[in-house]
């Protein structure tokens, strides 16, 4: 009984992980070997006896919901760039989107209206929608073991869902199915912010945020675009005309009079940081760019800062990109931020208000990418990892 259980657990694990089938002709060397004890059967060690193996190279069935967004379009990019092992690649859009080809760098892809069945047999889901889709969804969609990564607010605060960088909290992930991707805003500042927590601490964060108008989706862009262009300064996507103006409001002003952009920033840090009571204020702005995100950030820390031991750490944490002479006028912008995988800092210097305790930095980095797609896929590349 316990050798057919064996087999059918072997042949899952080929199927669900596109293992080739030919490893299983190991099995019967595996039981000869008394590698597993019948008493003691152990799916971990046959992943384990896999994964050792030199022709161990499983493979993935992707969906992703809402995949001709802005943000869903990137995510596609980011599974190609970064080799994400894809077998299948399902693109799920509404009714309206469905049974369109469109070209991705795997190839020509029908789009597919979202069936919650289907979706369940993928082994990752990207989930590029609403907070209202994801609250319906989200949970069902794991059901089967999919893992899901949510790029929406819907579960980010919810203490049984991560909320995670890779680069800074990967250990969160162990035993989810369900994983929540931070506000872009909030991934942005965490990949210069962490560096600075972990060798110093931190005790306040004072930002200012200048958001660029694809945080508005494609409708944004082409709102922002078209009225440049035709210098009809209409706003159907901004409360103001964002043409030549800045608007100090992203998101729903709460009651404590900061918008809910602006708190997303102070609840997302705080709980990826792990310090619950951590005094995080955020004036977030949208601006007139295109693409990529800017923060002007001032830190309080606990202990006084050695700035050629934070040069280090900056140089060697992944995902952050000292961009600081300015001597030669160099520093962090849009323009040379956007579409970078990296996120740029620049700008470093002592506080004028909390001296050797505080710095004042300027940071930059792509929303579409790091704030939302890279990191989604930075996620499931962990997961992948521990699998």
């Amino acid at each position: 009984m316990m050798l057919y259980l064996l087999l059918a657990t072997l042949l899952s694990l080929s199927y669900s992980f596109n293992i080739p089938a030919s490893n299983l002709i190991e099995t019967s060397n595996i039981i000869k070997s008394k590698q597993f004890e019948k008493s003691n059967f152990d799916v971990t060690e046959i992943k384990k006896f896999f994964k050792n193996d030199d022709n161990y190279n499983p493979t993935y069935s992707v969906g992703i919901i809402g995949a001709t967004g802005a943000v869903g379009q990137e995510i596609i990019n980011c599974l190609h760039n970064t080799k994400f092992p894809v077998s299948e690649l399902n693109l799920y859009t509404s009714k309206k989107s469905s049974n369109k080809i469109i070209t991705t760098p795997f190839g020509r892809h029908y789009t597919k209206e979202f069936n919650i069945d289907d979706a369940k047999e993928c082994n990752f889901l990207f989930l590029a929608v609403s907070g209202d889709f994801s609250k319906k969804n989200a949970i069902e969609l794991c059901e089967k073991g999919a893992f899901v990564i949510d790029n929406s607010s819907a579960f980010r605060y919810d203490e049984n869902v991560p909320l995670v960088i890779p680069e800074i909290n990967k250990h969160k992930i162990k035993g989810k199915r369900l994983i929540a991707n931070p506000n872009c805003t909030t991934a942005i500042a965490l990949m210069a912010l962490f560096p600075i927590f972990k060798l110093f601490g931190l005790t306040k964060v004072i930002m200012s945020t200048y958001q660029a108008a694809s945080g508005a989706g494609n409708k944004g862009i082409i709102e922002l675009e078209e009225s440049i262009k035709d210098k009809n300064y209409k706003n159907e996507i901004f409360t103001y005309p964002l043409a030549f103006n800045v608007i100090p409001h992203i998101d729903k002003f709460q009651d404590n009079k900061y918008t809910k952009e602006e708190m997303k920033v102070s609840w997302e840090i705080q709980k990826i940081l792990g310090v619950p009571d951590l005094p995080v204020s955020c004036t977030a702005v949208r601006i007139p760019t295109i693409r990529a995100h800017s923060e002007a950030i001032t830190v309080e820390t606990e202990k006084p800062i050695d700035y050629n031991l934070l040069k280090t750490e900056f140089d060697s944490f992944s995902g952050l990109k000292v961009v600081d002479n300015p001597e030669k006028n160099i520093y962090p912008m849009p323009l040379t931020a956007s579409e970078s995988y990296d996120v740029e800092v620049g700008r470093v210097r002592p506080s004028l208000i909390f001296g050797d305790f505080g710095l004042d930095m300027f940071v930059c980095g792509d929303q579409l990418l790091r704030g939302a797609a890279l990191n989604a896929v930075l996620i499931a590349k962990s997961i992948t990892e521990e699998i």
